[in-house]
């Protein structure tokens, strides 16, 4: 009997709480609401540092994207550039590399190959 009375009061809690959870007619200014007036902050910033706003990654996630300033300079490690020293097409992991300077942060997605100590590393996929 007081399972299923424990059972029933807990039921009725939790509906109760999602009953009251969501949003009202007529409620004050919401986060939701600003988030126009936010992005346009954002993207003013963004281009400001001479960068623009694009999806990034497999969530697509919005994100300012500026490029590196020694972007394609030729490397030897990533001590050498802003971003990663990546290698230029597929090159054997454990060989000796050199590559280039990443263009900017849109290269940290998808498959690529970094250099390290002037030898290259194993690929890598980022969604």
């Amino acid at each position: 009997m007081r399972l299923s009375l424990l059972a029933s009061l807990l039921l009725v809690t939790s509906l109760a709480g999602c009953a009251f959870g969501g949003s009202r007619p007529g409620a004050a200014t919401t986060a939701a609401d600003t988030v126009p007036a936010v992005a346009a902050l954002d993207a003013a910033a963004c281009t400001a540092q001479g960068g623009e706003l694009r999806p990034l990654g497999r969530l697509q996630r919005v994100q300012c994207v500026v490029p590196y300033a020694d972007a394609g300079k030729t490397c030897n490690a990533k001590a050498d550039c802003s971003g990663q020293c990546l290698a230029i097409g597929e090159v054997v992991a454990g060989s000796p590399a050199s590559g280039v300077c990443q263009r900017d942060a849109s290269e940290n997605f998808g498959c690529r190959q970094r250099i390290d100590g002037g030898v290259a590393q194993g690929t890598i996929c980022v969604d």
